[in-house]
Formats: structure tokens, sequence, C-alpha cells
């Protein structure tokens, strides 16, 4: 994997630690490369039936 920096709203981070720590992910970061895979497949995979990354 690499690795990236981003600047999120602070609100955005409020929300991944309240995901965290109800136990919904293990961390942020598993959050986060969650949320990449689903929009990727919404808006790629399906869309236009390119091949998974």
């Amino acid at each position: 994997m690499r690795l990236i920096s981003i600047q999120v709203p602070e609100a955005y981070l409020r929300g991944l630690e309240e995901l965290v720590e109800k136990g919904l992910y293990p961390n942020r970061s598993e959050a986060i490369r969650y949320a990449i895979r689903d929009l990727l497949k919404k808006e790629l995979w399906r869309d236009t039936g390119l091949r998974r990354i």
C-alpha cells in the first residue's frame, strides 16, 4: 500500500473517530479505505464496467 496525506474538515475527522469508537472499523485508515473503495465501485466499476484496480 502507498501512503497519502490528506486534509479533511474537522467534522469529517470527528465522524471517522465516532465510527472507530463504535467498533465499525478498526481504525480511521480502514474506514477511509472502505469509503474510497465504495466510491470507486460506484463511479468506475459499476457505471463504466472497468476492471478492478
